[in-house]
């Protein structure tokens, strides 16, 4: 083993875990890894509890009494995945307490159905909150065009916000945007700006994964040359964003007001493509204040043969608009992948939320007391 895990930490990068179960909670794993593996937070999404439900493990006398109580699906599964962000964040709150509310989080998605409802996405982030009831959780918003206003407003009401699914440069500045434009809405409401958070997850492996695919259909040497390097540039590109808008003069008013950056968090950064290094996405993204959310084979992948050799990011700026500039040139168009990118990432979240029900409905009814 080696210590690559405590010099991702050191280097300033979050090691945030991308899975939480009950079984993870109750056997004491989540405990260990926060002991032992340095993490300090973890994210969820629709696709991770619908696995985790429907294993079952651990999940069986709650889905008992809900069935006895004659619950709607939909509210089986929000007490579910609930309790199961509320106990997680039970655990990670000396985390929270050290850093000062800036780890230590848990994060948990709004109803994946809402994407493209500005108002009801509002209206279930605060219902989130107040169900969750935990300091030291981030509700996920999707970074749709709906999204943007609605992460206004819920950083507005002073409600810490996890924006999911950006993909695009362009939507990644909109994001940031949003988050000022809230901090600025809960200044002027006189809330303290210093317990509001916020994370920006930009999305890595998905990029390169359509990209390769788009170069393998070329198949020419010069395309092939480019695989695998999209999706590390704009990761980088985005990271260029993220200092000059926390850079600029209108952050540098809400900072004297006491308010904190919005990190950007590397999310889908376990590797699809066998051709790669199993860590590249850790190894080539170490920034200093930034999130790494990785599923749990990629945080034992980097323990055990991560290479963390100091910032990965700074001076890659212009390598990184010319590796996008050649795909481009290929005739593989930027803006349709990132788009292409968001509208699968909403329907595989609704998919999965829409199979979480099916799996609770079927263990709902199995579970129901007969009638008499």
């Amino acid at each position: 083993m080696t210590d690559a895990l405590k010099r991702l930490s050191d280097e300033g990068v979050a090691i945030w875990l991308d899975d939480l179960s009950r079984k993870r909670i109750t056997s004491g794993n989540l405990a260990e890894l926060i002991d032992q593996q340095h993490v300090v937070g973890v994210t969820t999404n629709p696709t991770i509890f619908q696995k985790a439900i429907s294993s079952g493990d651990g999940y069986e006398q709650q889905l008992e009494d809900l069935a006895a109580r004659k619950v709607t699906v939909d509210e089986a599964v929000r007490m579910i995945t609930t309790a199961d962000v509320r106990d997680a964040a039970d655990i990670l709150h000396p985390v929270f307490e050290a850093t000062g509310g800036k780890d230590g989080r848990v994060s948990i998605e709004v109803d994946p159905r809402l994407a493209h409802n500005t108002k009801a996405t509002i209206a279930e982030a605060r219902q989130l909150a107040w169900l969750v009831d935990r300091p030291n959780t981030l509700i996920k918003i999707p970074a749709t065009k709906a999204g943007l206003p609605a992460i206004t407003e819920t950083i507005g009401n002073g409600i810490s916000v996890n924006v999911t699914l950006i993909f695009s440069l362009e939507r990644y500045r909109e994001v940031m945007d949003a988050y000022l434009a809230g901090l600025e809405k809960a200044k002027e409401k006189g809330l303290d700006l210093s317990l509001i958070h916020s994370v920006a997850s930009f999305f890595v492996s998905r990029v390169d994964t359509e990209i390769d695919k788009r170069i393998d259909a070329l198949g020419t040497p010069e395309a092939k040359a480019l695989r695998g390097k999209a999706a590390v540039a704009n990761a980088r590109l985005a990271y260029q964003a993220y200092e000059e808008v926390f850079g600029s003069d209108r952050w540098s008013a809400l900072e004297s007001a006491g308010a904190n950056k919005q990190r950007p968090l590397w999310a889908s950064t376990g590797v699809k493509d066998k051709a790669y290094k199993d860590t590249m996405y850790v190894d080539d993204l170490v920034a200093p204040n930034t999130v790494n959310t990785m599923p749990e084979a990629t945080l034992l992948a980097t323990e055990d043969h991560g290479q963390i050799t100091g910032n990965t990011v700074a001076g890659t700026y212009e390598q990184a608009r010319a590796d996008l500039d050649a795909v481009e040139r290929l005739g593989i168009k930027y803006d349709d992948v990132v788009q292409l990118l968001e509208d699968e990432g909403v329907e595989k979240f609704e998919a999965s939320w829409n199979d979480l029900l099916a799996s609770t409905e079927a263990e709902l009814k199995r579970l129901a007391p007969s009638e008499g």
